[in-house]
């Protein structure tokens, strides 16, 4: 017959195991948890690829006066106008009673930079891609649905509910903005 140790506490060797084997089996499954959630909780962190577009930045000497330059930004295409002297009068001088979303142009744009607009390039009707000078309003003109936006981006005739979206943005030096 096989004696059983008794310890300084009273306690027997086979107690000290067995709190072992209890110490051991919990962290395991502590490990194992781990384990498990981890992709989970991966899963929900944003894709690296739209990381890297959360914010561009754009040099705006590539736009010439009365071009238009489309870059995309978080898989939508941003429209970089640079207006010319009459566009940028058009826009000024419409009065904001004929607009079915009512904003002034100094609204959309950034202080002492008037000359260029910054806008979503998506209708905000549906999100179709608007072209550049065939509109009534010498602005966009969406094909799919027609609605017509000034020179300024503002939703003018059509089933557009609202202007194009002018996206966070702002200007980190004299020639170079940062949008997002």
């Amino acid at each position: 017959m096989a004696e059983s140790v008794v310890t300084e506490n009273g306690e027997g060797g086979d107690a000290t195991r067995r709190d072992f084997i209890h110490i051991a089996a919990g962290a395991a499954a502590v490990g194992a948890g781990a384990m498990l959630a981890w992709p989970l909780i991966n899963s929900m962190n944003p894709a690296a690829d739209t990381l890297a577009l959360a914010s561009i930045e754009f040099d705006m000497t590539k736009v010439q006066e009365g071009q238009q330059i489309v870059i995309k930004w978080q898989g939508k295409p941003v429209f970089v106008r640079y207006r010319t002297a009459r566009e940028l009068q058009e826009a000024v001088s419409t009065p904001l009673s004929a607009l079915k979303d009512p904003q002034a142009d100094a609204d959309r744009v950034k202080d002492g930079h008037e000359k260029y607009l910054v806008v979503l390039g998506n209708c905000t009707h549906l999100g179709c891609i608007p072209t550049f000078g065939s509109g009534d309003y010498g602005g966009w003109f969406c094909p799919c649905h027609g609605s017509h936006y000034d020179t300024s981006g503002r939703i003018r005739k059509g089933p557009a509910p609202t202007n194009l979206v002018v996206p966070e943005y702002a200007y980190l030096s004299d020639t170079r903005i940062k949008i997002g």
